[in-house]
């Protein structure tokens, strides 16, 4: 799977994923979103993203949670 909107940069960031080199780390948008913000507020709140970009962080997301497994506590 590639991503166009999800950007690594070691001059940005300090090369943490940003979505398109915007210096909005990927974990930013996805604790917004994991603390109950919606997509629209989201958008309203930060104008400079795109419906886009929440759908690839989303993938991008998904696509690390399959490269890895980690023991949950029970």
């Amino acid at each position: 799977m590639t991503f166009e909107r999800v950007t690594v940069n070691p001059a940005v960031a300090t090369g943490k994923p940003c979505i398109r080199d915007l210096r909005f780390p990927v974990s930013r948008l996805l604790g917004l979103l994991a603390s109950g913000e919606s997509r629209e507020a989201i958008l309203r709140a930060y104008p400079y993203l795109e419906s886009a970009d929440v759908d690839e962080v989303l993938r991008y997301a998904a696509c690390l949670a399959e490269d890895e497994t980690i023991e949950l506590a029970r």
